[in-house]
């Protein structure tokens, strides 16, 4: 299992890298389109779905709403030449930062009250919806930043998401391997501990540190970057939580099998989901 999962991360890492910074928006768009209808494929089981017209079906759906999304908001108009983000990015993003928050509270309730969106499959479409839609537009909207001046800042901007998320998930599984007591919440992922949460966040903070200094950020900039390490790895285990709590009620293990050693691609992505959108909106609001 281990060897898979490193060469199936191999593999992949760099092909995503080279779409990062090398696919222009357009592409960029229709690439992370396709990788996201693979992900509307694997939620159909999360909604009870058990044939392939259904799940055809919600993938088309969702395939519909980003195509919407991108006649409404195409990729040159995320921004303005001001740097001003299209008003219609900030609904996007101010939606999803508003269903986050719905899930960390079903989380914390959890199980109670799960069996209304249970029982209706169209309300955990919804949900499936806006998990992925936003997240289509919150990577372009970070791609696309000063996209006309730099063509390669959003790129780092995304890498620099991808660092948080991925020092809070791995600082989480050490300390929490080694520390973890208390549950953090056992009714949902039992494997997942306050001590492993504190863990992350700090460090994630660390690094967010270290670029911030790296690049000689002033004072304000370094508490910015770590303010924002803070929010990151905190939505990162709601993405990764609400995924959990979906499987579980779901009898669903993994999401997928297409990567090998590491399930499907919602369980890859559960984090980015909500880190995204959130990372896009502190981006609009607050710059650094």
């Amino acid at each position: 299992m281990l060897k898979q999962r490193i060469i199936t991360a191999a593999v992949l890492a760099p092909l995503a890298i080279a779409a990062i910074f090398f696919l222009s928006l357009q592409n960029f768009a229709a690439v992370l389109a396709v990788v996201l209808a693979i992900g509307a494929w694997e939620w159909g089981p999360l909604m009870g779905f058990d044939t392939k017209t259904r799940r055809i079906g919600f993938v088309s759906a969702l395939v519909l709403a980003i195509v919407g999304v991108w006649y409404l908001v195409p990729p040159e108009t995320i921004w303005s030449s001001s740097g001003h983000a299209n008003p219609w990015v900030i609904v996007v993003m101010s939606i999803s930062t508003c269903w986050w928050l719905i899930s960390a509270m079903m989380i914390s309730k959890y199980p109670k009250h799960s069996n209304f969106w249970t029982t209706h499959r169209s309300i955990r479409g919804i949900f499936g919806l806006l998990t992925l839609v936003p997240t289509w537009l919150a990577f372009l909207t970070l791609r696309s930043n000063d996209y006309p001046i730099d063509e390669y800042h959003g790129s780092y901007l995304i890498l620099l998401l991808f660092a948080l998320v991925w020092s809070a998930d791995i600082g989480a599984y050490f300390t929490g391997k080694r520390f973890g007591k208390h549950k953090l919440m056992p009714n949902v992922s039992p494997g997942k501990t306050i001590e492993g949460f504190i863990g992350g966040m700090v460090c994630a903070s660390v690094v967010a540190a270290a670029i911030a200094l790296f690049f000689g950020s002033s004072a304000q900039q370094l508490t910015k970057m770590i303010v924002l390490a803070v929010v990151v790895s905190t939505v990162s285990v709601i993405g990764d939580l609400t995924e959990s709590m979906l499987k579980r009620q779901a009898g669903v293990k993994d999401s997928g099998r297409i990567l090998p050693g590491h399930g499907g691609v919602l369980d890859r992505i559960d984090s980015l989901t909500a880190t995204a959108p959130i990372f896009a909106l502190c981006l609009i609001l607050f710059t650094w």
